[in-house]
This record gives C-alpha cells, structure tokens and sequence, in this order.
C-alpha cells in the first residue's frame, strides 16, 4: 500500500532533509510541504493518511495542530525535545521521531505506520478470549487466533484503532484489532493495571517506578495523574 504523506516545519533543512527520507521509502508519497503550520490546517486534504510535523513552531505547535487534525489522519512527530514525547501520548501519534533523526529511526516509525493502516483495512473482526484459568488469553492478528502466555506480557500499547502488545520472549509485538478496554477486561486486576489511556502495564515486569514514569525493558512509560494512586495501591506501596 502507499501512504499520502505531508510535512509539516518551521526549518526548510528538517523538511528538506524528511524529503530526502520520505524519497527512500517505497510506500510513502509526498503531496506537499509546509513552513507554516496555519497555512498547512487551511489545506490538508481528507486524503492525508500521514503527517510529518515537528512540535515546537510559531503560531501554533504541533501538539495543538494536531487536535485540529483528523483522526484518520495520523502523525509522526518530530521534535529536538525529549520531553515533548509525553505530549505525542496524549494525542495517540504513531510515533515521534527525536532530532537530529536518523534513517534508520525514520524507517522504524513509517514502518509502524504502515502496519497501522493495514491492520485497520483488514476486514478482521474485534475478538478476544480468555480462558478460565486467567493464565493465557487468545487474540485475533493477521486472521490468526494467537495464545498470549500472560506471563510473558511486558506491557500494551494503544494506537487508536488497535493494541500492541510486547512480550519478553518476542522481538516484535502482537498487533491486534481490538481496544484497550476490551483487553483490559480479560486481564487479571491484581497482575496488570492500566496505567494510561494509552498503556497496560504488567506489575511484575516494573524495574523502576520515578515520578510519573515506569521503566519496563528499554521502555520508558507514562503514568496519567488519575491513576498513580491505583498503581501504588496495587503494588503496596
């Protein structure tokens, strides 16, 4: 499949440099580019699948920007500021990109992406089972009814129209069409806590708990307000 893409920065040598990027990938093809981030709002088409779009412009930032986009619409942001990935959370990005950005980064997240609007074009319905003994559950990926040990999951990540879920015995993740709440409804309460709109996390697998943040793995995940003290309850802390 090809994906319709656009850029959205305030500095011509990121956008040049995306252009060189977006040149190397097969399934991306660039409409347009844009310096000004109201001039972009004022002409994004609904055939838009991609938005390129760096967060800290005049005007209006990316963040903003992007809860004036569509939904079906989806971003990659791109950011010199690390701490602007929270933000990309908030808004279910695909992906953000840290700057300088690498190719290869950049193939990792339009790869994503690209999975993405598969896995959502599929006509493959919602479906999970669990099983009674709260050791495993069943989920549908790929026309695929797949057993997930439970013991094995690291934690789950939404991206609007499906879950990922990450495992420590699997280099790539489980993509499901599925939501979280269905998900989190046939997980056991006392080993799994959703910890943000956007992540269930499993209790066990917490190397460190800093502030709002949970290190799991490599990954480093964001704790909402709401739910630090369901995750300190849970924990006994």
């Amino acid at each position: 499949m090809t994906l319709k893409c656009i850029i959205i920065d305030d500095e011509p040598l990121a956008i040049k440099l995306l252009e060189s990027y977006v040149s190397r990938v097969p399934f991306l093809e660039l409409i347009n580019t844009y310096l000004d981030p109201i001039q972009a709002l004022n002409n994004i088409s609904p055939d838009i699948e991609l938005i390129f779009m760096d967060i800290e412009m005049p005007g209006l930032n990316g963040i903003e920007l992007s809860k004036l986009i569509s939904s079906k619409t989806k971003i990659i942001f791109t950011t010199a500021y690390k701490q602007y990935a929270f933000d990309s959370y908030e808004v279910q990005a695909i992906d953000y990109l840290l700057k300088p950005i690498s190719y290869s980064a950049f193939v990792k997240a339009t790869t994503r992406a690209k999975e993405y609007f598969e896995q959502i074009n599929k006509p493959q319905p919602e479906e999970i089972i669990s099983n009674k003994n709260d050791n495993f559950i069943f989920v549908k990926s790929e026309f695929k009814l797949i057993r997930v040990d439970l013991d094995n999951i690291l934690y789950i990540c939404a991206l609007k129209d499906y879950v990922r879920i990450f495992l420590s015995n699997a280099a790539r993740p489980i993509t499901a069409l599925t939501t979280m709440k269905a998900i989190a409804e046939k997980l056991p309460q006392d080993r799994f806590c959703r910890v943000h709109r956007s992540y269930i996390i499993a209790l066990d697998k917490i190397e460190h708990i800093e502030r709002n943040r949970i290190k799991i793995g490599k990954e480093i995940i964001p704790v909402a307000e709401a739910k630090v003290d369901d995750l300190i309850e849970l924990i006994n802390i």
